[in-house]
């Protein structure tokens, strides 16, 4: 059944052992750089069980109501839906979040629809992630997914390094797999579950390695540690970092020493054709809601410098109207892919609707390699008055206020707090410390460049340009069977 924010919050009390700048975490939910995204999600939670949320947000099955973002989508509508739901909740928090479950689901989807290749291992497998799956639905914990591993010196090959440099089985038992190495994971800290999966894609000849992995680990599980990057939240004036302070999503290297992964929870190990099926498919369904992200981020952005343009009287000069467009371009470039993907979307193997492949791949390399574009393009529209204005408390100050109420008014419409609000704003969006954070985030999230630049070459059907350009050239109906 669909959780309660007071629920969330009693399940990751479990004794977890997190850490942040030095300091063992004692309550997650109540420390500052914890306490402003964790009300997020609970707020998300209770968001559920509202009657003025609850058809956007809920679904019912078997008597029961059920979170639409973990759903499994078998129709158009479904995905919709899902559209709905994440704009009702940016909506009611004013601002955008990237991990709160929807995005990171749809991994163990990808894995049921190689569920014939789990089973080539055991059969136990399979039914592992059909039961997790099902799981997600009724009981409806916040499930994120560990990410990269750290690695270490990549020139090196894999066994001349610290084995723990990238996750990995060190033990079988008869109550499960034992295993070791670290993760960095968004969100680790205050969620219920990761999906754990291997990063490594490059295996050549190998059969089995004991770093093709899959699994679900608890994040309270023993061994399990949480070491945090330091947060924004906190860092300054709530008035003059209205983003940071709401919506750091805190990222984990989530550290694995000797933690049981009972068998039930396993999905595969020691299997590399696996895992590079799982490398090949993982982003087939969670590429949907990272992309729809952008789309939120880049609605601020506009909304920012048409704020601006308006503020300063020069939203109806050519040039400006030109940049707005570039935004809007973009936006609606963003739209258009996810509409599109929607629209023509594709029965999986596991006889999920998945959003087209191409189309939606496409749409992510748009979004996220000309957001630093459109980055500038919002910063050159709002001006230079983003990093020199001075802070809310000088606005407030005797002795400084006057002066700046009376440079910062602009007309009967906009005073000097609005002003200040929106200026304030624009830097935590385009310039703060925080703003380079979420940039470099969204360009690796999902992997970097090259790899969605992969994922299209992949998904993409070269056979209609082929054959159209065969027929135009007039060449034989052989070279189509030409090897590539």
């Amino acid at each position: 059944m669909i959780r309660t924010g007071a629920q969330y919050l009693d399940g990751i009390r479990d004794g977890r052992e997190v850490w942040i700048d030095g300091e063992k975490v004692r309550d997650v939910p109540s420390h500052p750089a914890f306490a402003p995204i964790v009300a997020v999600k609970a707020r998300m939670y209770d968001m559920q069980h509202e009657a003025r949320f609850q058809a956007d947000l809920t679904y019912e099955e078997g008597g029961e109501r059920h979170s639409v973002y973990y759903q499994p989508p078998r129709t158009q509508e479904d995905w919709h839906r899902k559209w709905r739901s994440v704009d009702a909740l940016l909506q009611e928090i004013g601002g955008v979040v990237t991990r709160v479950g929807d995005e990171t689901v749809g991994e163990m989807w990808s894995l049921q629809d190689g569920k014939d290749l789990l089973n080539e291992i055991d059969p136990r497998f399979g039914d592992n992630i059909s039961n997790h799956i099902r799981r997600v639905v009724e009981l409806d914990p916040f499930h994120v997914s560990a990410n990269t591993d750290p690695k270490g010196d990549r020139s090196r090959h894999i066994s001349d390094r610290d084995p723990d440099m990238m996750v990995h089985v060190v033990k079988e038992t008869s109550a499960g797999i034992i295993i070791r190495g670290a993760k960095y994971e968004t969100a680790a800290a205050y969620a219920d579950q990761a999906y754990l999966k291997p990063t490594v894609g490059a295996w050549t000849d190998e059969k089995e390695s004991d770093y093709a992995l899959g699994c679900i680990v608890k994040m309270g599980a023993p061994g399990v540690k949480h070491i945090c990057r330091n947060g924004f939240a906190g860092r300054g004036d709530p008035a003059d970092y209205p983003l940071a302070n709401r919506f750091d999503e805190v990222d984990t290297l989530v550290v694995f020493d000797n933690v049981l992964i009972p068998w039930e929870d396993v999905f595969f190990y020691r299997y590399t054709k696996a895992a590079q099926q799982v490398r090949a498919t993982l982003h087939r369904y969670s590429a949907f809601p990272y992309v729809l992200r952008l789309l939120y981020n880049a609605d601020m952005m506009i909304g920012a410098a048409m704020f601006n343009a308006r503020q300063t009287g020069l939203e109806k000069l050519q040039a400006v109207q030109e940049k707005l467009a570039d935004l809007v371009c973009y936006r609606e470039g963003i739209r258009a892919h996810l509409v599109a993907s929607i629209a023509l979307a594709e029965r999986s193997p596991a006889g999920l609707l998945m959003p087209n492949q191409s189309l939606l791949y496409a749409g992510r390399v748009l979004a996220c390699s000309q957001l630093p574009v459109m980055m500038h393009a919002a910063r050159e529209l709002i001006g230079g008055q983003i990093c020199v204005t001075p802070s809310a408390a000088a606005f407030n100050a005797e002795g400084s206020s006057e002066w700046l109420k009376k440079f910062y008014s602009l007309n009967q419409n906009w005073e000097s707090e609005d002003r200040r609000k929106l200026l304030a704003f624009s830097r935590d969006l385009l310039n703060s410390d925080y703003a380079g954070h979420r940039l470099a985030f969204v360009q690796f999230a999902q992997a970097p460049h090259f790899n969605h630049l992969a994922a299209v070459y992949k998904s993409f059907d070269f056979s209609g340009p082929l054959d159209f350009v065969r027929r135009a050239a007039d060449m034989s109906a052989k070279v189509m069977g030409q090897p590539r």
